[in-house]
């Protein structure tokens, strides 16, 4: 018997810093319990492009080859053994992670915390786990989304980073049944009013200076209390949410919020940071960490669908097809395309 021919396809992977590159690989048929899913579009992410330029993101370097990508969607083109309530042709939503589904994070619903968890485009975990910066992927079928009525491809992808801010709202019980007032450190801020994202932006000032801890600890408690006199909050916001990273502006988030507020460090930045905990502990400012997302899809998705986000697909300015991912990241790390406009999301595919 002559053996049977595997078909092919593309995928972008990254070798080293900038090393990115198109291959064909083998197209393998799903194993048990997964899908095989083409991939329609995929936005590209701020941790994808610390991984293009430097081969790394924080502590997690690439030890082998790696396909980056995790904000995707797609059809479903094969079904594995033991699959069921899917079909060819169906459209579909990625779920980056594959959690264990068996330890106490997962069976508790905090599966975002499972410690087996493997993320697709991350080099946590060895072997990686390849992205969705390819034409198809095997996928375990029980973290890929059906795609309600009128969510198109790209909308989609959208649903994860939607999902960060879903887990983290539900992380400091925002719920529009209890108004409250939300800051937010990190947006583009003249996109984000012109797009009715916000109600007002402030501009922090930007002080190179090296200052000594007690220097830099009184400029932020003083250039935050600048915004909130511009806002007209001068007591504080209920929620803050700390999207940078950035060590002034998590200073300053515990300064911002209201006594007995929350602040929701969101940003990933800084590795060791100088709080100002006295100010927090004597005004009861509790301060939460959210990782990723758990259980967030289906709202995600049915948000995206819904119209309730107006004008939530501005945010993506630019698209590339998958043969030009590296031009795609280029563009990316410099904010601005050739004719000088914004760039915020980027999305690739074959429709692109």
């Amino acid at each position: 018997m002559s053996p049977i021919a595997l078909p092919s396809q593309h995928a972008a992977v990254l070798h080293g810093p900038k090393d990115l590159r198109i291959e064909d690989r083998t197209l393998w048929p799903p194993s048990q319990g997964q899908l095989q899913v083409a991939v329609k579009a995929t936005g590209l992410c701020g941790s994808d492009l610390h991984y293009y330029l430097h081969a790394r993101n924080g502590d997690f370097a690439i030890r082998s080859p790696l396909v980056l990508g995790h904000e995707a969607a797609g059809v479903v083109t094969a079904i594995g053994p033991g699959v069921r309530g899917f079909y060819v042709g169906q459209r579909v939503a990625i779920e980056a992670g594959i959690m264990c589904n068996a330890c106490d994070y997962c069976t508790s619903a905090r599966y975002n915390l499972c410690k087996s968890m493997r993320f697709a485009s991350s080099a946590k975990t060895f072997p990686h786990l390849d992205g969705t910066l390819q034409d198809r992927m095997n996928h375990p079928a029980h973290v890929v989304h059906p795609l309600p009525d009128g969510c198109s491809y790209e909308q989609a992808s959208l649903a994860e980073p939607l999902s960060v801010l879903i887990h983290a709202a539900r992380r400091v019980g925002l719920s529009p049944a209890t108004p409250s007032t939300v800051l937010v450190f990190g947006s583009r801020l003249d996109f984000a009013v012109a797009q009715g994202f916000a109600q007002h932006a402030f501009c922090l000032p930007v002080d190179k200076e090296k200052k000594t801890t007690e220097e830099a600890l009184r400029r932020a408690k003083e250039n935050v209390g600048a915004a909130l006199s511009a806002f007209e909050m001068p007591e504080g916001f209920d929620t803050v949410f700390e999207c940078t990273g950035a060590e002034p502006c998590i200073q300053m988030s515990i300064h911002a919020a209201v006594t007995g507020g929350k602040v929701m460090l969101v940003g990933m930045g800084s590795r060791n940071v100088t709080l100002p905990l006295s100010a927090a502990a004597t005004r009861e400012v509790d301060i939460h960490g959210s990782f990723r997302y758990a259980n967030t899809y289906p709202q995600a998705l049915s948000l995206l669908a819904s119209g309730q986000l107006p004008h939530i697909e501005s945010i993506i300015t630019h698209r590339f097809p998958l043969e030009k991912t590296a031009q795609a990241f280029e563009m990316l790390a410099k904010g601005r395309d050739a004719e000088g406009r914004m760039v915020i999301k980027i999305m690739v595919g074959p429709g692109c």
